[in-house]
């Protein structure tokens, strides 16, 4: 279906933004077509320039974990645009919101906060490999931490060879320092740290992915990975950009019992405002600039409007933990519901799901890593996606992404979308 004013918009945008767009997947490329163009956002509702109101399950890709326009957060920021929107000198706000984080995530003493999750990725690679003086770093197909050259990597030749780029403009030189690893692959692990003995600073990994689709931590993995890296005088970095204060008050790391070296924040933390953060111990956090040689910096990090917005949202998350529980549960029933239409039809298919991050992939096999997310059915996923779009639904426009509910979304709504899928099914179009 063509959406007019979306489409007109997007031939224009396309004359002076690169690709149309200011981040890749929101230009269609995976599902076809012309993208949308939103107008304005309310709740769990986006109203598109077509006119239409469409029930959200991006939430923003993430940080709208209490609905759009929030009114204490949009409050808040009225009240805050009037005193300035940049100083680029400390305040009180940063101070009262580092205590905060600090507070409802385990294992962690200090914070640096910075403009992306993009940034605070990279900067605690640097901080790890500052720590440790030592220089590579093991990733994993599939999970994404931003779009720094260090972790443009694809797979190498095997499991104990360094990646090669998958971007132009990454440096073959900075390939060779990212180690990959299948996600889910203990022994694979393993094997590269003997392959590189005493050469490996840190392991970096989505605790629960989100860029692969939903795919969920195996115990005996997540534990293992923690052990190996113990035992190696490896730094373990969580990618909580997705998990953090999502998943509960302590992200990841509280839900799965494990404990990270550095925790990297994002989306949530900000509010729907840029924000990113990463936080360790004191004893790591000591080496960062001014107080250690690991240097980071920032003209904009901490500003207040992105402070505002991030802080009232944590106090809301901090003072009502129940909207964790409320969010599963609703994920929960979205779930069964997916699979009550799916279940007798001649279509593969697989529900990843963990609190309120869900995916829906094409597949017979069971999806645990990248290479089982990527023989989903993508015209499948082509004809589900427009299919639901046209009912009214906005999923994901890539079978690669994780589904993020947002405390606003009713029962109702979340009926509304499977009998959409129902409809879609009962007609043939899926």
């Amino acid at each position: 279906m063509i959406y007019k004013r979306s489409s007109a918009l997007f031939d224009e945008a396309k004359r002076y933004i690169a690709g149309g767009v200011n981040s890749p997947v929101r230009a269609f490329n995976a599902v076809g077509g012309d993208p949308i163009f939103v107008n304005r956002a309310k709740g769990a509702y986006l109203y598109d320039e077509d006119g239409r109101e469409l029930i959200d399950y991006i939430s923003s890709w993430g940080p709208m974990i209490l609905g759009h326009a929030f009114e204490p957060v949009t409050e808040a920021l009225r009240e805050a645009i009037d005193k300035g929107t940049s100083y680029g000198i400390p305040t009180e706000l940063e101070t009262k919101i580092a205590k905060l984080a600090v507070e409802m995530v385990p294992n962690i003493d200090k914070i640096r906060f910075v403009n992306s999750g993009t940034e605070a990725c990279m900067s605690a690679v640097r901080l790890a490999r500052g720590y440790t003086k030592k220089d590579k770093i093991i990733k994993f197909s599939g999970c994404y931490h931003g779009h720094s050259d260090a972790f443009l990597i694809q797979a190498g030749s095997g499991a104990v060879t360094f990646g090669s780029p998958n971007s132009p403009g990454v440096t073959a030189g900075t390939a060779k320092d990212t180690l990959l690893a299948e996600y889910n692959n203990l022994l694979q692990v393993e094997e590269i740290i003997q392959a590189n003995p005493d050469q490996i600073a840190a392991v970096i990994i989505e605790p629960v992915a989100g860029n692969m689709g939903c795919v969920i931590p195996d115990e005996a993995f997540i534990r293992g990975l923690r052990k190996v890296c113990d035992e190696n005088e490896i730094l373990l970095i969580f990618d909580e950009v997705m998990t953090g204060f999502r998943l509960a008050k302590g992200g990841a790391q509280e839900t799965l019992d494990v404990k990270a070296d550095i925790v990297c924040f994002g989306k949530v933390i900000g509010g729907g405002l840029p924000v990113g953060a990463f936080a360790a111990n004191s004893k790591i956090m000591s080496h960062l600039a001014p107080e250690g040689p690991v240097y980071q910096a920032g003209t904009l990090s901490g500003n207040p409007l992105a402070m505002t917005a991030g802080y009232i949202t944590l106090k809301h998350l901090n003072e009502h933990p129940e909207i964790f529980d409320r969010l599963a549960k609703k994920t929960e029933t979205l779930h069964k519901g997916i699979e009550d239409v799916l279940r007798n039809q001649s279509l593969p298919y697989q529900i990843n799901r963990y609190g309120s991050m869900l995916s829906v992939h094409f597949t017979n096999e069971p999806v645990k890593d990248f290479v089982s997310s990527a023989k989903g059915n993508n015209q499948h996923f082509k004809n589900y996606f427009h299919g639901m779009l046209e009912q009214g639904v906005y999923l994901p426009p890539s079978a690669f992404e994780s589904y993020f509910l947002n405390d606003a979304l009713s029962y109702e709504d979340i009926d509304k979308t499977v009998e959409a899928l129902d409809k879609l099914v009962k007609n043939g179009k899926l």
